[in-house]
């Protein structure tokens, strides 16, 4: 790699014994940041063979050890020595077994920093032993069940997806979890032991599938969701096709065809600037106008005391109105091409984006441009188009896209590279006798961070900081540019552990509160392009003018390590789930469709923001260097697509499982109906001579159609019966939960911990939520130090609630915060209610 002493984790060393996807993957991460990694195989080579491990394993040296022989575990002890971080991603117990445990490495050397990556928990005494593929850690989290309001009213239940949530949520919780552990080694000396589940991961990403607000009022319902309560209330069956269900979504939250044929994801609810524009630009502003269309000034005050029945810029639309924009949306769109409209939502600032395929996305001109894909000079495919980092730093952006492609070590090389890096390291940390005792503290305690962000994945970045102790003042504007449900309804997961202050500052007076606040933080953070980083003082002459040594990051939509021509568009989640062939794939080509699960992509760029700081923070305690952290949306797409997002000449084709039909990757790998219930059978031909042993499954060898034999044998039982037997047998399997049924059986009234001793499943119920409502929310439980504290979230407090309190933490007397709050500079609220009704 070019300069890579300049990472800022050069003269890290990781041994990364990962397989599958999330171990590899997190040492690929924490190479992309320059840390020097040996990555170790099993003597038959990778548990999953596949082309993705070239970029699973780019900047590593490879090399095969078995450690059943005790030459190949005094080989793997030795490489351990030289280690600052071991990874391992196997059942919980197994690299005990094999004779490596991390409890007597971390006695014998306490700096020494361990990650586990588990498909379940080590606590999870029902399931640890499991075969936990990504299928089945997917099914038992209920990512495959009731996927959405679209696949209910089609009827479809289970669902499959073949993307690898579960490990790309836990890659960039896990790698963060690493650069926070290494922050706090340099203030220490001591490492930790930490554990990731991917289960855990994954209900942490589903978290806004899987909060509840008892007593929700009605005007938070879709279309979609009256339908079902329609349905259900009738006994009417849910069966509607695609094309029906197109009419039940709202008209600024939907996909048009155009011109070209092609579709186009129109993405601007919830937000008045950005509807107004798209209408503007349709040319149907005027016309909708002149028919009455209301447009309420405060959409945060209770709906009775609204001016008219609905507003551009509130979500959802009720369906007469939803009807009618629709109507003319649709032949707005027809005009032009799908790539026409995209650049003109691009350059007209709305969000919006044609959808197009993930073959599509790693060859686009953007993205290669930007750095968000890279090329990597493969031994084996040759010249490769790879997913770039997942997040970067602004001023070693350049040197994060040269990876060295993987190369194949023996031992003795592998040894001495790891001795080399080791020679050359600047130790930094307190070491021996230097070495602190345990404090029990979070890895942040005593950080502050000003959070300037919106939506889901910016707040989310900080919200994930919290649990490690970082202090979290939320600034907003006096007056919300969002309605209450994207700026509202989502701050209950985003907003949790935070202060909450309102100050407008695009005032003098609230520019300089601004400013003490920027010198009263380690970190500020803002989802934002980066045209808009001059203009709000963001930009780094500006922001280190004010406070010498503060801390950014950056989220936005389409940006990358480098500017390409789409790096100022705007955007959310769903419009890189279209541009980069997400939707494609879940929907199929010809019915491209949202991932099922809110904040797909959203959470993610939250978890990789943090990764980012975390990396800024151990570089600045390290060498003193201040940095801008970055990531966006479209960088962690490539890492919930890692099977598929890359390209070399010869690649076999793009045809992954896609469609809502698909019911699996392939045969051996799929949901069947059982006498009681589904089942997901995650297996392959390599072990058809195992599941032969399996009573009921003689004979599937020798089936000509194993698809049909399963069907047939798989019927004669229940699924409960099917999941034991094949587990038993040491076959991945499960029967598909519903988040509703876990959530029901792993919840507990909130008690101050933050669930990380609750097993793969940690929910906790609110019964005196700030908000009035009793909310059950997912805790963030999926990192587990051994020494190191996390703690329990607090409840998202209502907008402006500690306005006062903050201001006068900056020096503001109680005076003049009520002359602010009168003339508007400052706020205590938006609207009436917490949550309008």
């Amino acid at each position: 790699m070019n300069n890579k002493t300049q990472l800022p984790l050069a003269g890290v060393r990781v041994v990364d014994f990962g397989q599958q996807i999330a171990g590899p993957a997190v040492a690929m991460v924490l190479a992309d940041f320059g840390a020097t990694v040996v990555h170790i195989d099993p003597p038959e080579g990778p548990q999953w063979d596949h082309p993705a491990n070239a970029v699973l394993n780019r900047n590593k040296s490879c090399l095969r050890l078995d450690l059943k022989e005790e030459s190949g575990l005094a080989q793997a002890q030795a490489l351990i020595d030289k280690a600052d971080v071991v990874i391992e991603s196997f059942r919980p117990g197994v690299m005990k077994a094999l004779g490596v445990d991390f409890e007597s490495l971390r006695a014998a050397r306490p700096e020494l920093i361990t990650l586990s990556v588990p498909g379940f928990a080590s606590n999870d005494d029902l399931r640890k032993e499991w075969k936990a593929t990504e299928a089945v850690v997917a099914a038992t989290c209920g990512a495959f069940t009731d996927m959405g309001f679209n696949r209910v009213l089609m009827g479809v239940n289970p669902s499959f997806s073949p993307l690898p949530l579960g490990s790309s949520y836990a890659v960039s919780l896990a790698a963060s979890s690493v650069v926070l552990s290494l922050f706090e080694r340099e203030k220490t000396g001591r490492g930790d032991s930490i554990e990731v589940p991917v289960a855990a991961a994954l209900m942490e990403g589903l978290s806004y599938n899987s909060y509840v607000i008892e007593g929700l009022p009605e005007r938070y319902k879709t279309m979609r969701e009256e339908e079902i309560e329609h349905r259900k209330a009738n006994n009417i069956t849910m069966d509607l096709s695609y094309d029906d269900l197109q009419e039940y979504l709202d008209p600024f939250y939907r996909t048009y065809e155009c011109a070209d044929g092609r579709m186009f994801y129109c993405v601007c609810p919830s937000h008045r600037n950005h509807a107004k524009r798209a209408l503007k630009l349709l040319g149907i502003y005027d016309e909708l106008m002149a028919e009455g269309l209301p447009d309420v000034k405060d959409l945060h005050m209770p709906i009775a005391e609204w001016e008219g029945e609905t507003s551009i810029g509130v979500y959802p639309l009720p369906k007469k109105w939803a009807d009618i924009i629709s109507a003319k949306m649709k032949q707005a769109f027809l005009t032009r091409t799908s790539d026409e409209w995209g650049k003109l939502f691009g350059e007209g600032q709305i969000p919006g984006a044609p959808h197009r395929t993930t073959q599509e996305w790693v060859n686009d001109e953007h993205t290669n441009a930007a750095g968000l894909i890279v090329e990597v000079d493969d031994p084996e495919y040759g010249l490769m188009k790879q997913g770039g980092p997942i997040a970067w730093l602004e001023d070693l952006a350049d040197d994060m896209l040269t990876p060295r492609p993987r190369k194949n070590v023996n031992f003795a090389e592998a040894l001495a590279e790891l001795t080399e890096v080791a020679a050359e390291e600047t130790v930094t940390r307190p070491t021996g006798t230097n070495i602190q005792p345990v404090s029990g503290k979070g890895w942040l305690d005593g950080v502050r961070i000003l959070d300037l962000t919106n939506v889901i994945a910016g707040p989310h970045s900080t919200a994930f900081l919290s649990r490690f102790g970082a202090e979290v003042i939320k600034l907003d504007p006096v007056t919300p540019l969002y309605d209450p449900l994207i700026g509202t309804l989502f701050t209950f997961q985003t907003g949790v552990s935070k202060q909450s202050a309102l100050v407008d500052i695009t005032t003098d007076e609230g520019r300089e509160a601004f400013n003490r606040l920027v010198r009263s933080v380690d970190m500020v953070v803002i989802n934002a392009p980066e045209r808009q980083m001059k203009p709000l003082g963001l930009d780094h002459e500006s922001l280190q003018a004010v406070h010498p040594g503060v801390l950014f990051c950056r989220l936005d939509c389409l940006g990358g390590p480098r500017r390409g021509p789409k790096t100022d568009y705007i955007g959310y989640d769903d419009i890189i789930q279209a541009n980069s062939g997400i939707m494609s794939r879940f929907g199929g080509p010809a019915t491209p469709e949202e991932h099922a699960h809110l904040g797909t992509l959203d959470v993610n760029c939250g978890f990789a923001a943090g990764l980012g700081m975390a990396v800024a923070l151990y570089r600045k305690q390290k060498t003193g260097v201040v940095s801008r952290a970055r990531t966006s949306l479209s960088a962690v797409t490539n890492l919930a697509q890692a099977p598929f997002a890359f390209d070399y000449a010869g690649r076999a084709p793009f045809n992954e499982p896609s469609g809502r039909e698909a019911l699996g990757n392939h045969e051996l790998s799929h949901f069947y109906p059982t006498a009681e219930g589904w089942i997901f059978i995650d297996s392959n031909r390599g072990e058809l001579a195992k599941l032969e042993q399996v009573e009921g499954l003689a004979g599937i060898s020798a089936a000509g159609d194993i698809r049909e034999f399963l069907t047939q044998a798989l019927s004669k039982a229940p699924a409960a019966y099917w999941a034991k037997t094949l587990q038993d047998a040491d076959i991945a399997a499960a029967v598909p939960m519903a988040i509703e049924n876990l959530r029901e059986t792993y919840s507990r009234d909130a008690d101050g911990t933050p669930g990380t001793d609750q097993g793969s499943f940690a929910f906790s119920v609110y019964r005196d939520h700030p908000s009035g409502h009793c909310i059950t929310q997912v805790d963030h439980y999926s990192i587990r130090p051994s020494e190191a504290q996390v703690r329990a979230f607090r409840p998202t407090e209502r907008f402006g609630h500690s306005t006062r309190e903050v201001l006068a933490d900056v020096g503001y007397t109680p005076a003049e915060i009520d002359s602010m709050i009168e003339r508007k500079i400052a706020g205590l609220g938006w609207g009436k209610e917490f949550l309008p009704s």
